[in-house]
């Protein structure tokens, strides 16, 4: 983990990187700080924990780079009181953001190791709003109501039915869709 020094300049290298892409939401920016991201990453990576660079974790995943994590939460636009599905946990720092501004966040990871580290990480950090399921949570994931939000992390030909029924009206969804052509990527 990360030096204290090492976690508040990286921090406030990522909020003048967001700040000039446009991220304001003082919210946001204030579950950032209150998640260090150096606890999400190997401990070898943890220099590179607030880069902008793709960081290799368990399972041959990997945790997108700091600003891209936090400004799909900022387009999301997750609010407090909200209810938000993520499909594929991975570290689970997304999540964790994501569970300091919502009121509950099911985030639901298909590896068994990625899931166990990351209801760890929750419970280390005392985030009591963040569930996190070990499932494939693709094509649906049935008894969990309804979501003003649903982020996917993993590529999908296109969005399941399912997952668009378990919305809210006015809700979003954000997932990479793979174009026609496209090698799969699983």
């Amino acid at each position: 983990m990360a030096t204290k020094l090492q976690e508040r300049e990286g921090f406030a290298a990522l909020v003048m990187r967001l700040r000039a892409s446009g991220v304001t939401n003082l919210d946001l920016l204030s579950a950032v700080e209150a998640t260090p991201r150096s606890a999400f990453t190997p401990s070898h990576m943890s220099p590179y924990a607030y880069s902008g660079r793709s960081i290799p974790i368990e399972c041959g995943a990997f945790m997108e780079g700091a600003d891209l994590a936090i400004r799909l939460i900022d387009i999301l636009k997750v609010k407090p009181g909200q209810r938000v599905l993520e499909v594929g946990t991975g570290s689970g720092y997304t999540a964790a953001i994501m569970g300091r501004v919502a009121e509950r966040v099911l985030s639901v990871e298909r590896y068994r190791t990625l899931a166990d580290l990351a209801r760890k990480r929750m419970t280390d950090l005392s985030l009591k709003s963040v569930v996190v399921r070990q499932a494939d949570g693709r094509e649906g994931l049935s008894g969990e109501g309804t979501f003003d939000r649903i982020l996917y992390t993993v590529a999908l030909p296109e969005i399941p039915r399912a997952r668009v029924e378990q919305l809210v009206s006015n809700g979003v969804i954000m997932a990479p869709l793979l174009r026609e052509g496209a090698p799969p990527l699983m």
